[in-house]
C-alpha cells in the first residue's frame, strides 16, 4: 500500500476509488481489463480531510493527526477492495494520495499507465447528473485512454 501526498506513476491500469459504493463496479471492470491484458491493476484514492474515513481515535476533545486520517482511508480501502472478487491472477497495488483536486492526481497517477478507469459520478456532486466533475476534467487532459464506467444513482 502506497500512502502520501506524492502520487505514484505506475505501469498498468490505474482505477480511481472515491469510497463510495458505486466504484465496487469500476473497480470490477479495471480488474477485467488489467487480467486480460495482463497487467497489474493500481486502485487509487484520492483522499482529504473533507472526504477520509472518520479515525477510531476521533473524539470530541482529540482531533486525529493526518497520518490517522490516512490510516482510515487505508482501512477502508483495503476491506472496500478486498471484498471484491478480482480473480487470482490480477495483481493488485492499492495507493492512498492526500489532495484536494482528485482529477490533478489521477492524471499524474496515470501519465505512465496504460489506462486510466474512472466511474462516471463520484459520490459528492449534484444528484442527476450524467458525469461528475473529476470525470469531465480527466476526459479532457488525460494523456492515456480513459474507460468512463456507468455507476448505478442511488
Amino acid at each position: 500500500m502506497a500512502g502520501g501526498t506524492e502520487p505514484i506513476t505506475p505501469d498498468g491500469v490505474v482505477v480511481g476509488h472515491d469510497g463510495s459504493r458505486r466504484c465496487d463496479t469500476v473497480v470490477l471492470r479495471a480488474a477485467g481489463l488489467a487480467r486480460r491484458l495482463g497487467l497489474p491493476l493500481h486502485v487509487v484514492r484520492v483522499w482529504s480531510i473533507a472526504t477520509a474515513p472518520r479515525p477510531a481515535s476521533r473524539t470530541t476533545t482529540y482531533v486525529p493527526s493526518l497520518a490517522e486520517f490516512e490510516q482510515a482511508v487505508v482501512e477502508a480501502l483495503t476491506a472496500q477492495v478486498g471484498a471484491l472478487d478480482l480473480g487470482p491472477d490480477v495483481e493488485v497495488q492499492l495507493h492512498a494520495i492526500k489532495g484536494q483536486q482528485a482529477a490533478e492526481r489521477l492524471l499524474a497517477c496515470a501519465r505512465d499507465a496504460e489506462m486510466l478507469v474512472i466511474g462516471a459520478r463520484g459520490a459528492g456532486g449534484f444528484p442527476g447528473l450524467s458525469i461528475g466533475s473529476t470525470v469531465s476534467q480527466v476526459v479532457r487532459h488525460c494523456a492515456v485512454p480513459v474507460l468512463v464506467v456507468p455507476t448505478a444513482t442511488t
